[in-house]
């Protein structure tokens, strides 16, 4: 599968901006604990390369993320492409689809059963944004140290926490942490702290169009609820 994805990503030309996003981390003066990278990717041609691969990136994208990973952390040390990166953990990828299979069960709707959306997989959603809030920041990832200065934890990059899509901002940064060594509590080192952005969008299915415009179709009553979006 790695080879599958070097193959994808030289071909698309993810791995010409790959080289071009780690140019611009390795000329930076900022210290990152994290190195983000968004790889636009088309499940269809994944598939038509490797099956397996392609379907881990439609429903089990936590698990294609991490083969990217390790694919990408390769290419660094390979080619020299930063020079601070330490270990694998540093790197955080967001793969993101250029579209989906046109088909209904990748289409998300709160009014449809069952609702199975535990699956953590790609899905669509398509609606009217009714209220935009302001964007915020919060944490993409954090470095921690142990606190024991004796403890081989309390240096290097052992340590890191990174945002995954789903998961609340408490699981990447907490105060109640200890190290798996000694069971010291953890200490976040804040120089190393990356941030972005967020932004919280309330939605709503584009069918409350008719009710506005004042059309019957003599149905049984319903009612259209808002859902939230969360943008990162």
């Amino acid at each position: 599968m790695k080879e599958i994805i070097l193959v994808y990503l030289d071909r698309s030309g993810g791995l010409e901006k790959f080289v071009h996003d780690c140019k611009k981390y390795n000329d930076s003066k900022q210290s990152y604990a994290v190195y983000r990278f968004i790889i636009s990717i088309n499940p269809s041609d994944v598939a038509e390369l490797d099956a397996t691969l392609g379907n881990y990136i439609l429903h089990k994208p936590m698990k294609a993320a991490g083969i990217f990973q390790s694919v990408c952390f390769i290419a660094i040390k390979t080619l020299s492409l930063i020079e601070q990166l330490q270990t694998e953990a540093q790197i955080s990828i967001l793969l993101k689809p250029t579209h989906l299979p046109p088909l209904p069960s990748y289409v998300l709707s709160l009014s449809a059963f069952p609702f199975d959306y535990t699956s953590k997989r790609f899905y669509m959603s398509e609606g009217i944004a009714i209220a935009m809030g302001t964007v915020t920041k919060y944490t993409q990832g954090a470095r921690f140290l142990c606190t024991e200065e004796s403890c081989p934890f309390s240096e290097g990059f052992r340590y890191i926490r990174v945002h995954v899509p789903g998961a609340t901002e408490s699981a990447t940064v907490r105060n109640d942490f200890v190290c798996s060594l000694c069971s010291s509590p953890l200490q976040e080192d804040m120089k190393f702290r990356v941030l972005g952005d967020k932004q919280i969008v309330e939605m709503i299915d584009a069918r409350v169009l008719n009710a506005l415009k004042g059309h019957s179709d003599h149905k049984s009553h319903f009612r259209i609820q808002t859902f939230t979006v969360f943008l990162r």
